[in-house]
């Protein structure tokens, strides 16, 4: 690829100007001394509505409006289509996963393909309301089940992927159930995928509310499953 770079690292913001302000120092810190050539992309709305262009200039992060509108799904598409780096890794824009974890990540890319920052292995955890936590519980064992993706933690969306397996994939999911579909497909396409999952902390968001709409989240994820599994492959 031209002009390819060692790691992309995506961050898909909604009114996140106040949380990338304390979040980009921290991340370009821990890119740098990982002594790997780097690109920050935070994925905006397709028109801005708060400051994070002007955030991303003050911290050499690179703003990308969302190309197709304003879902998550289509964050994480634009990422894709806009990533360089041999390795790719997604982030949230909210402080939810720390910059400092990625080390962690990385340490393991030479001997697996994906490797997942993991709250339900032993040694993860996380900063959830419990019904929240139930809920993740359950969808991660029926994806899992379901997709057949034999690992504990489908929907954190704190990653590391190839980049040239990710920019192969043809994606359709618009929600936050493009997540288990990158997932499923790239297990799907490539079936001696090596899978490591690495025990992880997520935190609480530093400011602001969530953007998931609790009964949208389980309609979603409900014809998303049925999608994937009888329709998507």
């Amino acid at each position: 690829m031209l002009n390819s770079v060692d790691l992309s690292v995506i961050l898909p913001a909604y009114l996140e100007a106040e949380n990338l302000r304390l979040l980009l120092p921290r991340l370009h810190r821990v890119l740098i001394e990982s002594s790997l050539s780097f690109e920050i992309l935070v994925i905006d709305t397709m028109i801005a509505m708060d400051h994070t262009r002007d955030v991303c200039k003050e911290n050499q992060a690179i703003c990308i409006n969302r190309e197709k509108g304003n879902s998550f799904g289509e964050a994480i598409c634009t990422g894709i289509r806009k990533s360089r780096g041999t390795y790719v890794i997604f982030m949230d824009a909210d402080g939810s996963h720390e910059p400092e974890f990625i080390p962690h990540l990385l340490k393991h890319r030479t001997t697996h393909d994906i490797v997942i920052a993991s709250r339900y292995i032993p040694g993860g955890v996380t900063e959830n309301p419990w019904i929240l936590i139930f809920m993740s519980h359950m969808l991660n064992k029926i994806y899992s089940f379901v997709l057949g993706i034999h690992c504990k933690d489908v929907s954190n969306s704190f990653k590391l992927y190839p980049g040239e397996m990710l920019r192969s994939l043809k994606l359709k999911c618009k929600n936050f159930d493009i997540v288990e579909e990158i997932l499923f497909k790239l297990v799907r396409q490539y079936p001696c995928l090596q899978i490591k999952e690495v025990p992880f902390a997520f935190k609480k968001r530093m400011f602001g509310c969530t953007k998931r709409n609790l009964i949208l989240f389980m309609i979603t994820y409900t014809i998303s499953l049925i999608r994937l599994r009888f329709f998507l492959a």
